[in-house]
């Protein structure tokens, strides 16, 4: 018996940590291309064109690359041909995309 309520105790608590109270909106106009990357280039584009903080994952979630950019390019020359997943942070709203780079 002990262990049911254990087992119910611990679905009450995943279930309220999959449910986000405050959830993330995609950002407004949100274009990212060329996407395979081949030039080492990627341009990234919003609405607000407000600056942007950029993060980008390996598959295996370690942080790749962190930086801020003021326009639309964004310069991924540095980064090994591969997958990846692209945060993209724009004043309160977020957009995450996958990546290639060839």
């Amino acid at each position: 018996m002990k262990h049911l309520y254990l087992v119910i105790f611990f679905l009450f608590i995943a279930a309220s940590y999959g449910q986000d109270s405050k959830p993330n909106s995609d950002i407004d106009g949100f274009k990212l291309y060329p996407n395979p990357v081949t030039t080492g280039k990627v341009y990234i584009q919003t609405a607000a064109d407000a600056p942007k903080k950029v993060l980008i994952f390996d598959v295996l979630g370690t942080q790749v690359l962190e930086t801020t950019i003021l326009g639309s390019e964004l310069n991924v020359s540095d980064l090994d041909a591969g997958v990846y997943v692209l945060r993209v942070f724009e004043k309160d709203k977020v957009a995450t995309r996958k990546l290639i780079i060839k």
